[in-house]
């Protein structure tokens, strides 16, 4: 994923997280809440017969 809001960010400096923010398209950082709910997705009967997929958690950074 993206940079990801975790206790870490506090050892970053504001202009650090704007910068990084500012790159990002949908203007925010991804939560350890979006990847677990993801992974829970990923791991439920709801995902069962899917046998891979690739997850871009990039806020849309990320193009390909």
């Amino acid at each position: 994923p993206a940079i990801t809001e975790t206790d870490l960010m506090e050892e970053m400096t504001e202009e650090y997280i704007r910068d990084k923010k500012s790159r990002i398209p949908m203007g925010r950082f991804c939560t350890t809440a979006e990847i677990a709910d993801m992974a829970a997705w990923v791991a439920s009967p709801q995902y069962s017969f899917t046998t891979g997929q690739v997850f871009d958690l990039t806020g849309g950074r990320a193009t390909y």
